[in-house]
């Protein structure tokens, strides 16, 4: 099917899905679901997919340990918004990690440091493929992937102890 064009509202009963088409084998990938209301992320390490949370709000919880959320291999055009939705400051972590350490982050956030300060945190920009959200007060982290092997990172941290980006 070629391209179409819209001139008025498209409109859906349920979701919009983006997806992939690879040109050599025709294989279709889901890279977004548009629409759809927030996902609550369990408290426990989480493995994402595009088809389940890419494109949406992701709600972190006040977490009971450190938790570790696996973003899938980058695909241009995805995206991953975490939120903190615990009711009162963390005592644990939150932890995003790609694949590995030849997917890693581009960019960093701005650091709100509950004692009145505020800074940016940088990822290296060729191998951190790991931020870790110490003991967050609130945080709005997005992430898109830029193409197969890099994710764009930006936002914000609120917390009395810097995010730290590291290589896994």
């Amino acid at each position: 099917m070629g391209t179409t064009t819209f001139t008025g509202a498209v409109r859906s009963e349920s979701t919009f899905k983006t997806v992939s088409k690879d040109s050599t084998s025709g294989t279709i990938t889901e890279v977004a679901t548009i629409g759809d209301g927030p996902v609550s992320l369990a408290d426990a390490d989480v493995t994402l997919t595009n088809a389940t949370h890419s494109g949406r709000i992701l709600l972190v919880p006040d977490g009971g340990q450190d938790n570790t959320y696996t973003l899938p291999a980058p695909i241009a055009g995805s995206v991953f918004r975490f939120v903190y939705a615990g009711g009162a400051a963390d005592a644990t972590d939150a932890i995003i990690v790609t694949p590995g350490n030849t997917n890693f982050y581009i960019g960093g956030v701005t650091f709100l440091d509950s004692d009145n300060e505020v800074s940016s945190v940088f990822s290296d920009g060729n191998s951190n493929s790991s931020i870790q959200l110490n003991v967050p007060a609130g945080f709005d982290v997005t992430i898109v992937g830029l193409n197969t092997t890099n994710y764009q990172i930006f936002g914000t941290v609120t917390s009395a102890t810097a995010p730290a980006f590291a290589d896994q």
